[in-house]
C-alpha cells in the first residue's frame, strides 16, 4: 500500500481509499476524500479493473482514519450503518487513530447509538499517528480502502503524486463529503439528465436550521484560518499545473456580482468561496482531456438570507481577512470562534438534536442546446433545473456521501477510471451508480 501523507510518499503496498478534511479560502469545506487501491498483479490497465477485495494479509474492506475526530464518530456510525451493503453483503471494517481509549468509546457510542452492542467486539481497533510514517504504512497494509478524517489540499496531491499513484493503482479522490460530492456530481447529474449539449449550470446552495437552531464545529473554521492564510500558496501551486484554459462550448457564462439578490433563492447571494468551483473545473478537465466530453462551465453561489445576515457577513468577513493575516489574529479567531462567527461555529459543535432539524437544497440551473441544434451557432435554446437535497451538510450528509463513495469503489471497481491516480468525485463516480447509491440514503438527485 502506499501512503500519501504530508511527509511524501511511504512504500507500502498500494492505498485505497483516503479523505481529506481541509478548507480553502474562507469558507466551509469538508473535502473527505476516498482513496482505493488494487495491487499491480491484479491491475490490467487499459482493461476492466479488477475487484477491490480483502485478504489475509489485507483484512479490512475500510479503516476509518480520524475515526475519534468530531466528524469521524458520524462516519463510524454510517459505516456500521450500512455495513450491509459491502461485497456479498458483508464489510469488514475497523477504526484508527492515535488514542486507543478515544477510540473504544467512539465505538461504544456508535454501538449505542444505533443498537448494536455487537459493535465493540466486532470492530477492531487500529494504532495509527501521522507523526508517525511507520505506523501509517501498517494501517494501510491493511485496508483496501482508508476513508482519513486529516489530510492535505487535494491539489497539491495531485501535482505531487497522481504519476506515482497511477504507476501503483492508487486510487485517491479528494472532495467526498459535503464539499464537493452535491455539486461536482450534481453538475454530471444535470448534464445527463438534459436531451443536448449542456453548456453551463450555476448552483445556489442552502442550508436550513431546525427548530433547536444549529452550529459547525469550530475545527472547520481552524481549517478556514489555516486555508485563508496559506491563500497565496494555493495561486502559487495552481500556476505549477500549467493548465490550458478549457474550451469554452457555447455562450460563454456570465459571472454575477459579489452581492446580489437571487430571484432564485429570493434572498441575497453572494459567490460559494469554498471549494466546489475547482472540484468542479477539475473534473470537467478530465472529463474533456481524458473522455474527449464536453465541458460545462460553472457558477456557484450561496443564498445568505436578509438585510440583517448581510451586516453580519460584512463586519464578520472584514474582521476574518484583517486578523487572519497576522499570527497574534490568527489566535484570537482560534479562541473565539463564536464570537468572531456570530454563533455560527462552536468548540462543541452542533447536538444531535440541532442536527436532526437541519438539511440543505442545491438548486442547479443549466443552459445548452436541444438535440439537433450546433452549439458554434447562435445563444443556447434548452434549459434545466435540477435539485439536490440532503440533511444537515457537516455531520450527516459528509459521512453519507463518504461512505457511499467507499461502498461503490468496492462494488463497482470495474466503472473506476482505468488507472490509478489523484481523483475529483465526478472524474471517479461520473460512470457508477453513485447517484442511486445516495438517493436511497436521504441525499437526494432530481429534475425539477
Amino acid at each position: 500500500m502506499t501512503l500519501f501523507n504530508e511527509h511524501g510518499v511511504e512504500g507500502v503496498s498500494p492505498l485505497a481509499t483516503e479523505v481529506s478534511r481541509s478548507t480553502v479560502r474562507c469558507s466551509l469545506r469538508f473535502s473527505q476524500s476516498v482513496s482505493s487501491s488494487v495491487s499491480p498483479d491484479d491491475q490490467q490497465l487499459g482493461s476492466a479493473m479488477a475487484a477491490f477485495s480483502t485478504s489475509s494479509s489485507r483484512p479490512y474492506h475500510i479503516v476509518i482514519f480520524g475515526a475519534s475526530g468530531f466528524t469521524g464518530q458520524f462516519v463510524v456510525e454510517e459505516v456500521a450503518r450500512t455495513a450491509s451493503e459491502g461485497p456479498k453483503g458483508n464489510l469488514k471494517w475497523a477504526v484508527a487513530g492515535r488514542n486507543r481509549t478515544k477510540l473504544e468509546k467512539v465505538v461504544e457510542q456508535a454501538a449505542g447509538a444505533l443498537s448494536k452492542p455487537e459493535l465493540k467486539s466486532e470492530v477492531d481497533i487500529l494504532i495509527a499517528d501521522v507523526g508517525d510514517p511507520d505506523s501509517l504504512a501498517a494501517m494501510c497494509k491493511q485496508a483496501v480502502i482508508v476513508l482519513s478524517c486529516v489530510g492535505p489540499f487535494l491539489e497539491s496531491m495531485q501535482l505531487n503524486y497522481h504519476d506515482q499513484a497511477a504507476e501503483k493503482g492508487v486510487y485517491i479522490v479528494g472532495s467526498c463529503g459535503f464539499d464537493s460530492i452535491p455539486a461536482d456530481i450534481g453538475v454530471i447529474y444535470t448534464r445527463d439528465q438534459f436531451k443536448g449539449t449542456l453548456t453551463s449550470i450555476e448552483s445556489f446552495l442552502t442550508a436550513s436550521a431546525g427548530p433547536e437552531g444549529g452550529c459547525i464545529h469550530d475545527g472547520t473554521w481552524q481549517s478556514a484560518i489555516y486555508g485563508l492564510a496559506d491563500s497565496n500558496k494555493l495561486r502559487s501551486l495552481r500556476k505549477k499545473f500549467g493548465h490550458k484554459p478549457l474550451p469554452v462550448v457555447g455562450t460563454k457564462i456570465k459571472r454575477r456580482g459579489t452581492l446580489f439578490y437571487s430571484n432564485e433563492l429570493q434572498q441575497y447571494a453572494i459567490p460559494f468561496m469554498g471549494s466546489d468551483p475547482s472540484v468542479v473545473k477539475r473534473t470537467q478537465r478530465y472529463l474533456n482531456e481524458e473522455l474527449n466530453e464536453s465541458p460545462v462551465q460553472y457558477g456557484a453561489y450561496v443564498g445568505v438570507g436578509g438585510i440583517s445576515n448581510i451586516f453580519k457577513l460584512v463586519f464578520a468577513g472584514l474582521m476574518f481577512f484583517f486578523l487572519v493575516k497576522f499570527s497574534f489574529g490568527r489566535n484570537l479567531l482560534m479562541k473565539f470562534p463564536e464570537f468572531f462567527s456570530f454563533g455560527f461555529f462552536s468548540k462543541e459543535g452542533p447536538t444531535r438534536k440541532q442536527m436532526e432539524g437541519a438539511s440543505f437544497r442545491f438548486i442547479f440551473l443549466g443552459e445548452g442546446y436541444t438535440e439537433g441544434s450546433d452549439p458554434s451557432e447562435g445563444k443556447p435554446n434548452g434549459k434545466i433545473r435540477t435539485l439536490v437535497k440532503g440533511p444537515e451538510a457537516g455531520y450527516v450528509a459528509t459521512p453519507i456521501a463518504m461512505v457511499q463513495a467507499a461502498l461503490t469503489m468496492l462494488n463497482e471497481s470495474d466503472s473506476l477510471p482505468k488507472t490509478g491516480g489523484v481523483y475529483t468525485p465526478g472524474a471517479t463516480f461520473a460512470k457508477t451508480t453513485i447517484v442511486d447509491r445516495l438517493n436511497k440514503h436521504g441525499i437526494q438527485f432530481s429534475v425539477l
